[in-house]
């Protein structure tokens, strides 16, 4: 599957390159805002089209359609565990870190999610600003 395609399917859910972008900005602290976002759009792009980031993310979309879960009841931790796994094999250890933050505040796109695409997409955007963090804004992860 191309990133393009998965971007497809997450746009039918109201996920947009531009919302996670957005959402990802809404809490960076750092110099360089304009740069960081930049590499950040790439550093997603070139993980939507890594084959086990998109098989966790196919599985979240699927979940939210087939599985059929009122709200987000807080005996459901398997929307965590997919979270934290995206974060984690993007971003290694620390991304956990990034993925409570983002997770705890919800900004942007994800207070609007439901259960498994909020988490999904949370560590997705987690895992990629620790990628981010990791190198320098020239290139470097």
């Amino acid at each position: 599957m191309k990133a393009e395609e998965l971007l497809k399917r997450l746009e039918g859910h109201g996920v947009t390159l531009e919302k996670m972008l957005d959402t990802a900005m809404e809490l960076y602290i750092g110099d360089e805002p304009e740069k960081a976002r930049e590499r950040l759009g790439e550093l997603m792009l070139r993980y939507l089209g890594d084959i086990n980031v998109q098989a966790l993310l196919m599985v979240s979309l699927l979940l939210e359609e087939d599985f059929g879960v009122e709200g987000d009841p807080v005996n459901l931790v398997a929307d965590e565990l997919i979270g934290i796994d995206i974060a984690e094999y993007i971003g290694g250890k620390m991304a956990l870190f990034n993925f409570f933050y983002y997770d705890t505040r919800k900004p942007g796109i994800l207070a609007e999610l439901p259960p498994f695409l909020d988490d999904a997409i949370g560590g997705f955007i987690a895992g990629c600003m620790t990628k981010l963090f990791e190198g320098d804004l020239d290139g470097q992860d």
